[in-house]
């Protein structure tokens, strides 16, 4: 699926009535590309999403709770001052491209009636979200400033002129006349038609394609166009062969898809289906210093660990220099000054010849106890190798446990991650400590088990320590995946039944690194046997007296058991 230009004029048909002489009320920037407009209209409150994400540029209503920053970049602020109490007065989409305009009425600072128009520009790496004033059109201010010599084709900056990017001609579907239509048939195929019709895409423009090959006529083009000109659009849910999923505003019979199902709020459905990837896209780019970070550690301690190993290999693998350190002392007298190497013959191995690497600068004597150091400095090296070895494993294990609490994150979760990493001194403190906020089972992942109860679930290592040594009664059941890292799960029981346990450690085992493992040992144990050792890093905890079990996975079972 696509944002394409149909499939925003269907959604505009949706949103229309409900966002039009709405009042804006409130306007925040929860991330680098996402911009949040909160209307009144008629005692309640819609929350508009806007996205110019390079990789999934797109608008909806959502209902969803997203945080809203502390401090507001620029854009916001400027967006604020212009807009904060304007009336929309029109949604309009240019032609069928993928450009929407919001088009506000405010007063401005003398009282004056303004015209002021938002621009959601939905293009790809393209894309941008613009304000302009209707009257002069001239730039106020937009998301993505772009220097001139990055795009020649239109200038991008406050106080430049607003020109419309270079749009590709098309047939406009919904404006074309059945006299235009024959004309065009007569000189072109259905799949070259299909071609020349704007606001399709790929699937758009084979489905209908497919409706021309089986009447050619301009009654099957209309059918086509007058599925995405419904006042209340229903959204389908299909399937590919290969399990991707897609959303059309209409039921496409001509693609190899399959039907999964159909929501009659066009709005829902697309802001279900948008849910977890805009999850995984605002953690990503909350998290892009964090995850520079730990990516850099894990990169360093794992080149750390191989050639500490290499070292402890070479050391415990010393003998040969103490038997070549032997063997010259033995044989002094054949060694001559100014020599690169001998040839002797070994007593520990039958006599066989063993050639020995000499230095020309040393004297025969001095060679021999060149070996003898080399020998013992390596000897003594292993202890404290193996304690270098045994550190970075730890480290790596520990940077494995933010990974994965980074995987499992949502956007609000990042900052008690950055608070973590800045207290163990891998970020630096910034010159304006953010207050932290106390922390409650709200902070947690929640869930509500078969026989109702309940299983409280930490996002992250503040809070699995929180989860286990503050929150968790005693004699409640502590859950955690064996030898991986994972979140510490907490069953809410005393007394838990072995279905209670399976389903706790199906959760413990999906908010791990073995997500997407088949078979995932869980270990499980009373919290008072749960202890941390002095001076332990966050999440890290030893404990004894557990049992194990082995579970799958599996993503919709777990997650239909959550609690919001």
């Amino acid at each position: 699926m696509a944002f394409d230009g149909l499939f925003i004029h269907s959604l505009l048909n949706s949103i229309r009535p409900i966002l039009v002489n709405g009042r804006l009320a409130k306007i925040y920037q929860p991330f680098e590309h996402d911009v949040v407009l909160t209307f009144r209209k008629e005692r309640k409150n819609y929350q508009l999403l806007v996205s110019a994400n390079p990789q999934f540029p797109k608008f909806y209503l959502t209902k969803q709770a997203i945080h809203n920053p502390d401090q507001a970049p620029t854009f916001v602020m400027v967006l604020r001052k212009y807009l904060e109490g304007s009336v929309l007065q029109e949604i309009e989409q240019v032609g069928l491209d993928r450009i929407v305009n919001f088009s506000f009425s405010n007063r401005n600072e003398l009282g004056d009636q303004v015209k002021l128009v938002l621009s959601v520009e939905l293009m790809g790496r393209h894309s941008n979200v613009i304000l302009y004033d209707a009257a002069s059109g001239h730039i106020i201010d937009l998301l993505k400033r772009i220097a001139p010599e990055e795009n020649r084709v239109r200038l991008l900056l406050p106080k430049a002129k607003y020109e419309l990017p270079p749009l590709i001609p098309g047939i406009n579907g919904f404006k074309l006349t059945e006299k235009d239509f024959e004309q065009k048939a007569q000189a072109l195929n259905p799949a070259d038609f299909a071609k020349q019709v704007s606001g399709l895409d790929r699937d758009d423009r084979r489905e209908l394609s497919g409706y021309l090959e089986d009447a050619f006529s301009y009654s099957a083009f209309k059918t086509f166009m007058g599925q995405f000109d419904q006042p209340q659009p229903s959204a389908f849910l299909l399937k590919t062969p290969d399990h991707q999923h897609k959303l059309f505003p209409y039921l496409p019979y001509h693609l190899d898809l399959i039907k999964e199902g159909v929501d009659p709020d066009f709005n829902h459905a697309l802001e279900q289906f948008y849910l977890n990837q805009s999850q995984h896209d605002w953690v990503k780019q909350k998290a892009g210093q964090v995850e520079r970070v730990v990516k850099n550690e894990r990169k360093k301690l794992s080149k750390k660990i191989s050639k500490l190993e290499k070292q402890l290999d070479q050391a415990e693998n010393s003998e040969n220099y103490r038997i070549c350190g032997e063997i010259l002392n033995a044989n002094l007298g054949q060694v001559k000054s100014g020599m690169t190497k001998i040839v002797l013959p070994n007593y520990y191995d039958n006599n066989q010849p063993l050639e020995i690497k000499l230095d020309s600068a040393l004297s025969p004597a001095r060679n021999g106890q060149k070996y003898f150091t080399r020998y013992k400095k390596l000897r003594d090296s292993i202890k404290h190798v193996k304690e270098q070895i045994t550190l970075a494993q730890s480290n790596l294990a520990y940077f494995e446990t933010i990974q994965t609490a980074i995987d499992n994150a949502e956007p609000q979760d990042i900052d008690q991650i950055t608070d973590e990493l800045t207290n163990q001194g891998y970020l630096k403190r910034p010159q304006k400590q953010r207050r932290r906020k106390k922390m409650t089972e709200r902070n947690l992942n929640r869930f509500r088990l078969t026989s109702g109860k309940q299983v409280l679930v930490g996002k992250n290592n503040y809070q699995n320590d929180w989860l286990t040594f503050k929150k968790a009664s005693k004699t409640d059941m502590w859950f955690h995946v064996k030898d991986i890292p994972g979140s510490h799960v907490i069953l809410q029981d005393d007394q838990p039944s072995p279905a209670d346990i399976l389903e706790t450690a199906e959760i413990a085992a999906y908010f791990s690194k073995g997500k997407d493992s088949a078979h995932v040992q869980v270990d499980y144990v009373q919290t008072k046997r749960v202890k941390k050792p002095n001076g332990a890093k966050p999440g890290f905890v030893i404990y004894t007296g557990q049992n194990s079990i082995e579970v799958t996975p599996e993503k919709d079972r777990v997650l239909s058991k959550r609690i919001d």
